[in-house]
């Protein structure tokens, strides 16, 4: 994080040119659940690019940094979920970012577990951070890593079931997955959206047509 300090001492601050915002829930009891792959990401990624996440302002927690030579912001709101909208909105207009300068990050129940699927733009496919966002911002069109989480079991409360942590024969496929979404974050900042799409939508996938 570029400081007033840093300034003083000749470094330039640093204006970032992307936004990627992991969507989760804060809190001790919500950091390993289904609902936080998001958090997961944005967390994986600051951890490769010593990119620390220490700054809580416009409702997230947040660090600037860069990645693949793009000066970028890592981001988490701290709204929980349903209100993800009101910090990807105040964290636009803080740095004077466009919808597509911004890539989302979150879970998807209509994809198998592990699945990764990047799009350009879309739908909220009923996921209530999204459904926030886009609300917000007026507009579907930015683009977004959806990581697969399955579906709950027939009988399960869908808020139980994405407020849960995966058993632990589910756990390292979405450590995997987190790993190819944070590979596709970073491909996202050096390559157009159409080619990070071809080159991380492959294998087998579920949906129900909300692209």
């Amino acid at each position: 994080m570029y400081t007033l300090i840093q300034k003083l001492r000749g470094k330039p601050a640093l204006t970032p040119s992307r936004l990627i915002l992991g969507l989760g829930n804060p809190g001790a009891q919500y950091a390993p659940t289904r609902h936080n792959v998001g958090f997961w990401t944005v967390d994986l990624l600051a951890q490769r690019h010593g990119i620390e996440l220490k700054t809580r302002r416009h409702s997230s927690k947040l660090g600037v940094g860069v990645i693949g030579g793009t000066p970028v912001v890592l981001a988490k709101p701290q709204t929980y979920m349903n209100l993800s909208g009101a910090a990807a909105h105040a964290l636009l207009q803080a740095y004077h970012l466009q919808p597509e300068q911004m890539l989302v990050v979150f879970d998807d129940i209509w994809l198998a577990p592990g699945v990764v699927r990047v799009r350009a733009k879309g739908s909220a496919g009923g996921h209530n951070g999204m459904k926030s966002i886009i609300a917000a911002l007026g507009t579907e069109a930015f683009p977004r890593v959806r990581i697969g989480i399955g579906q709950p079991p027939e009988g399960t409360d869908l808020a139980e079931y994405v407020l849960s942590p995966p058993p632990p024969d589910e756990r390292p496929l979405l450590d995997a997955a987190v790993q190819r979404a944070a590979d596709a974050c970073e491909a996202w900042l050096t390559e157009p959206i159409e080619q990070v799409m071809a080159r991380f939508n492959r294998g087998d996938y579920t949906n129900r047509g909300l692209e």
